[in-house]
């Protein structure tokens, strides 16, 4: 029989469904006592919380790839987190997992959603990021779907994000050239000057057409697709036959639709689509690349011991932020893979 130790777990919960930018009225932080783990189960205490726009959507009550949240909920997202108590066979009190936990202090786990993490994991916020969903989705997208080949142009949105910063130099390991999209002039120095890409263009600017038309003067063979609306229709006219967009996600529509995306842009794409022989595929990592994730991560920390990848994290202090932190993940205002240290 579970019982109730004294110990109180902070959660937030949905409180109701965000119109717009998730706010703190929609995304509510509650105190409510922790149950002591029982028989088959654990206990696991946040260590670190992912944060990625891919749970804004499960916010909305909608048809999707996953369930979306019932209200009272908590919000859902990716952990590392250590066992604190144990009644599973298969754990121990002290060694840390790669969980399903979400944005809360404790949670328990009858162990099938848990993955130890590797002992010689030198930075543990890498089972969230370069280690983790987002570079495995970066590295599965771009060399299943893009298929980039040596001298093609690769064009990267939200490029120095979690995703877009190892697309594009997992491109440039395969002889790409790489044209990165970026929200300021800070953060396209640094796809240039410490990610290695050939060019980055500042979304922000008056003429992001005209810039990436100068930038890919031979047009673009593969678009990593982070964020649809205008990004989108600067890449589009410049899309050669047989490109390959592989779609990842459109943050900038995650809020609701803009201005830049209201007229109807269906029949000019179906038909390029047509004309160009274009490849235009979605994917859910966990659903279409699961088992091919022990070859990315071999192949990945090789990458990492041998200085070949950059990797930015965005950490924030305390779960009690991890709302204004996700107002800025999904406002572009993070810098980096964004992750919320809960305890040490």
């Amino acid at each position: 029989m579970t019982t109730t130790s004294s110990r109180i777990n902070r959660r937030f919960i949905l409180a109701k469904r965000p119109q717009g930018m998730p706010t703190a009225s929609d995304i509510v932080l509650e105190n409510v006592p922790q149950d002591d783990p029982a028989p088959g189960q654990v206990l696991l205490r946040t260590l670190y919380l992912s944060l990625d726009p891919y749970m804004r959507g499960r916010m909305d009550d909608t048809p999707s790839y996953a369930p979306p949240l019932n209200i009272g909920d908590v919000i859902v997202g990716g952990t590392v987190s250590r066992v604190e108590q144990s009644r599973h066979p298969d754990y121990s009190p002290g060694e840390l997992v790669l969980a399903y936990s979400g944005w809360q202090d404790y949670a328990l786990s009858d162990g099938r959603d848990l993955h130890k993490l590797d002992p010689t994991m030198k930075h543990l916020p890498h089972a969230l990021g370069l280690l983790g969903m987002p570079g495995f989705t970066g590295y599965m997208g771009l060399t299943d779907i893009g298929a980039p080949r040596a001298g093609e142009t690769v064009v990267v949105a939200a490029a120095s994000g979690a995703v877009g910063s190892v697309v594009g130099q997992v491109a440039k390991l395969r002889g790409a050239r790489v044209v990165g999209i970026a929200g300021g002039e800070q953060k396209c120095r640094y796809v240039t000057d410490v990610l290695g890409f050939d060019a980055c263009l500042d979304h922000r600017g008056n003429d992001l057409p005209g810039a990436l038309n100068s930038a890919c003067p031979d047009g673009i063979d593969v678009y990593f697709e982070n964020v649809g609306g205008a990004v989108f229709d600067a890449v589009f006219p410049l899309l050669n036959t047989r490109a390959r967009i592989p779609v990842c996600g459109m943050i900038s529509q995650y809020n609701g639709p803009t201005g830049s995306v209201q007229h109807d842009r269906l029949p000019l794409l179906m038909g390029t689509i047509l004309k160009k022989r274009m490849r235009v595929q979605g994917f859910i990592i966990s659903q279409d690349y699961g088992e091919q994730y022990p070859a990315f991560y071999r192949q990945m920390s090789a990458w990492l011991d041998a200085g070949k990848i950059q990797f930015r994290e965005d950490i924030v202090d305390g779960l009690e932020n991890s709302v204004t932190a996700f107002q800025h993940l999904l406002s572009g205002k993070n810098f980096g893979k964004m992750i919320v240290r809960v305890a040490s």
